[in-house]
């Protein structure tokens, strides 16, 4: 009894008791069921032990306890989003001004066409005195200019523009009394 699990030698070198020469012991299913279950139980528990010593070797060197890791990481995440907040703001900024430039750079890309236009058409001498006629009222020798003035149209003098108030005649109890009084 003595020896069991223990393999003996002889002079020769020779094995004692070995596998081979071992009965082999008797299994039942149930037996069998019950160990594969406890390796599977077991594989778990250590996996989970091997993650526990894992967080408690970080722990250990880092000298914190859990609260206070958690207390850090908030804090770098924190200064992570601090960090990358501003050149993210800056960014979407010029994008926006990028547009808005584009925009009015389109805006007067097609006012330089109308120009351009404008400036082909006044290139010809017929137009150049129509215009003249039109805006300056100019007209050729020997011509005989007619301005037709209809009823509506005022002279500039006559009416009052729509800034200026007229300066009511009286003293100023007399003009505050009838505003009050309607007359």
């Amino acid at each position: 009894m003595a020896d069991r699990g223990r393999t003996t030698r002889n002079r020769r070198g020779g094995g004692g008791a070995t596998r081979a020469n071992r009965p082999a012991p008797a299994r039942r299913p149930e037996a069998a069921r019950r160990r594969t279950g406890d390796v599977e139980t077991t594989r778990t528990r250590l996996r989970r032990s091997l993650a526990a010593k894992r967080a408690s070797g970080a722990a250990k060197v880092l000298g914190m306890s859990t609260t206070r890791r958690a207390a850090v990481v908030a804090i770098v995440v924190c200064a992570l989003a601090f960090t990358i907040a501003v050149p993210l703001r800056t960014y979407l900024a010029q994008r926006t001004e990028i547009r808005e430039q584009q925009a009015q750079q389109a805006q007067l890309q097609q006012t330089v066409a109308q120009l351009q236009g404008r400036k082909a058409e006044l290139s010809d001498p017929a137009q150049i005195e129509a215009e003249a006629r039109r805006r300056l009222r100019y007209v050729k020798p020997g011509e005989t200019p007619y301005i037709v003035q209809l009823p509506e149209d005022k002279a500039p003098d006559a009416a009052p523009q729509q800034g200026q108030q007229q300066i009511p005649d009286g003293s100023w109890y007399e003009n505050l009394w009838n505003q009050v009084s309607g007359g």
